[in-house]
């Protein structure tokens, strides 16, 4: 075996605070989807499974209307008003677009996610939407959350962008961990 080829072989690890977190490769993503169904929804999971991660695809686009509220106790936290924005089909397309100008938006993804009390994800903007103006800004996916990821997108490009109904736009890392015996139970879960 030549070395560029045992180096695919070997996993990649992350330590933190002397605890190793394994990050899932491609075939360990499918056997969890196929055993686990940790993944739900996609549209084709050959063409959305990376060689390190998943591909999340793009369901809703939202514009935001209003302040939000946070706080320590979540007490008073109170999310911003949003308004749905309708994409926009040309002739032929069974799908439509989103033309953006810049600014700040939610946006939904298509897939359901279902994460064991043994993984969390990291979510980045695959690198074709950094490259034309576009990024987002994600959170932790907690071990036990189930349902529809969302994230924010920033458009920056003084011109805008346009992103296609189910154009892939994140890219979700597993990170596996020592399990927990209590996951995920904010207000988020079972986020549809």
């Amino acid at each position: 075996m030549d070395t560029a080829s045992s180096n695919l072989a070997r996993p990649t690890i992350i330590f933190i605070n002397s605890d190793a977190m394994l990050v899932l490769n491609r075939n360990e993503i499918k056997n969890l989807i196929d055993s686990n169904q940790i993944i739900s929804e996609f549209i084709d999971l050959d063409t959305q499974l990376t060689p390190n991660g998943f591909d999340v695809t793009l369901k809703e686009v939202y514009r935001i209307e209003s302040s939000g509220h946070l706080d320590f106790s979540n007490k008073e936290r109170k999310m911003p008003d949003f308004t749905k924005l309708q994409p926009i089909k040309k002739e032929g397309d069974e799908h439509g677009w989103w033309v953006l100008p810049k600014g700040t938006y939610k946006i939904k993804a298509n897939e359901h996610f279902k994460i064991p009390l043994d993984l969390i994800t990291l979510a980045k903007p695959r690198s074709s939407l950094l490259r034309m103006g576009g990024t987002v800004y994600t959170g932790v996916g907690d071990a036990g959350f189930e349902g529809k990821m969302e994230f924010l997108l920033n458009v920056t490009n003084e011109k805008g962008i346009s992103l296609k109904e189910n154009a892939r736009i994140v890219q979700i890392i597993f990170l596996k961990m020592n399990k927990i015996d209590e996951g995920y139970s904010g207000i988020h879960k079972h986020l549809e």
